[in-house]
């Protein structure tokens, strides 16, 4: 007796995995037959260049209060200051600014307030557009970088 119920669980079992297996068989086809019905879709990554999206920041630095011999030498480090802080307010723009702050408070009573701001990051790609004196005693320069070529270059180097 044990024996022939051994027999029809077996046979019951084959059964079952019989039916289940023709039913994948049908999905998988039935699935194929959908994808394959289904419109062409354009590539996943679309290398066509995206018109220029630029971003201008403008850098300023004080010419007096420059080291050097005589007032052109100041202008030139002036320059070169202002070039610096473009690209400073360039990676804020970019990369984000990273704030740090502190508040103290004694009896109740606001002891001390500060905070700090840092900027980090690599800009490739910016270029001046001008560099020029504001009024007497300060000079600026304009940077300014396409947000699509930073992008791009970004994601060749990952």
């Amino acid at each position: 007796m044990i024996t022939i119920t051994a027999k029809v669980c077996r046979i019951l079992l084959v059964g079952i995995l019989g039916i289940a297996l023709a039913g994948c068989e049908t999905f998988v086809e039935s699935t194929k037959d959908i994808v394959s019905a289904l419109p062409d879709v354009p590539p996943r990554v679309d290398d066509t260049p995206l018109p220029p999206d630029w971003v201008q920041v403008t850098g300023y630095a004080p010419i007096s209060l420059q080291s050097g011999l005589n007032r052109q030498h100041k202008i030139l480090n002036a320059i070169k200051a202002s070039k610096l802080d473009a690209y400073r307010e360039l990676t804020a723009v970019v990369h984000g600014q990273h704030l740090a702050g502190s508040t103290s408070v004694q009896d109740m009573i606001l002891q001390s307030n500060s905070f700090q701001g840092a900027v980090a990051g690599i800009i490739r790609g910016a270029r001046v557009v001008k560099s020029y004196p504001v009024q007497d005693d300060v000079y600026a320069t304009i940077l300014e970088v396409d947000l699509n070529q930073l992008q791009r270059a970004w994601r060749n180097s990952q």
